[in-house]
């Protein structure tokens, strides 16, 4: 069984922060040939399907994010799953609760998309016997962030090195034109196309698209995130927390909770259950403890649901199972 070592975190945690260096820079931070770095990136990608995937922060859009829960028949939940997961506009899919709930992350680009799948496509939905939609209030953790920002794989210089210049003013809105949505579609597919083939696809010079891309990155609307599997490194156990906590608690609450390490993401969000926590774990014993003694010991929580993923249909992008 494949089993990867510190120089294969390095090289996930180096492909976070940028997703589009070259290898030969990746090489010469980490102290390792380029050769290396090419044959370790291989191995992952047939290992571990490693994917590198350029991905819009749709806060920097003016967007709003919304998670559904879907309560409905056990065999309904794979069909209505793998459908979901087909949209563009959805990022992540899991099977819960013993394969009667699916859980959607939702990125509506429209008023119009939101109503036409909440309000039009999901409540006439054959075998769905609710829809529970909350709306994302105030993300403490995830997109940009993400877990391996806090697994310590390279040093500071490392990250320093690596790091791309940060992005500008968060409170202003971008502005999209064509040209950007033909670029973001494409890098969600293959965060790495070379310019060339970007500049080939969208009829447009490698000039135009490297400056366009260097324009996205600055206002913040495009980062990289990686998407490959978890068992090899030893996370078997995920699942998705629904906490009530206490309004006045809610800020101090989720800041803690960004800054466990078992946290990959962290909202408040509307709804009796104010706050989603997704959480990877190695073990069932783990997560336990980490409810029992982090968890818990949060001054505000009331009540905590704990709903196991039996099965991630969707992480970033979708591959149907063969």
């Amino acid at each position: 069984m494949y089993q990867p070592d510190a120089l294969d975190l390095s090289l996930l945690r180096a492909l976070q922060l940028d997703g589009r260096a070259p290898f030969s820079r990746i090489a010469n931070v980490l102290g390792v040939s380029d050769q290396t770095i090419a044959r370790r990136y291989r191995r992952l990608r047939t290992e571990a399907r490693l994917r590198v995937l350029g991905m819009a922060d749709h806060t920097r859009l003016g967007r709003t994010n919304w998670i559904v829960r879907l309560r409905c028949n056990p065999d309904a939940a794979e069909q209505l799953a793998d459908a979901l997961a087909r949209r563009p506009d959805t990022s992540y899919i899991g099977l819960m609760s013993g394969g009667t709930e699916v859980m959607c992350a939702m990125k509506p680009r429209s008023r119009q998309d939101r109503d036409d799948l909440l309000l039009e496509r999901l409540p006439k939905t054959r075998r769905v016997t609710s829809v529970d939609a909350c709306c994302v209030l105030h993300q403490f953790y995830g997109g940009p962030f993400g877990r391996l920002n806090k697994i310590d794989a390279l040093d500071p210089a490392q990250e320093a090195a690596l790091r791309p210049q940060p992005p500008g003013n968060a409170a202003e809105t971008a502005l999209l034109d064509r040209l950007d949505e033909e670029l973001l579609e494409l890098l969600r597919k293959d965060g790495r196309t070379t310019g060339t083939d970007l500049a080939t696809a969208t009829g447009q010079t490698e000039t135009v698209v490297k400056r366009r891309l260097r324009a996205l990155r600055r206002a913040g609307v495009l980062y990289f995130d990686i998407e490959y599997d978890l068992e090899p490194f030893g996370h078997g156990t995920e699942a998705v927390l629904w906490l009530r906590v206490d309004p006045t608690r809610l800020r101090s609450a989720g800041q803690l909770l960004a800054g466990h390490r078992e946290v990959r993401f962290a909202a408040v969000v509307s709804g009796e259950a104010n706050v989603v926590v997704s959480v990877l774990c190695r073990t069932p014993e783990e997560l336990f403890a980490y409810l029992a003694d982090r968890v818990g010991s949060i001054r505000g929580v009331r009540a905590v649901e704990t709903v196991p993923t039996l099965r991630q249909v969707k992480a970033l992008t979708y591959e149907p199972r063969r």
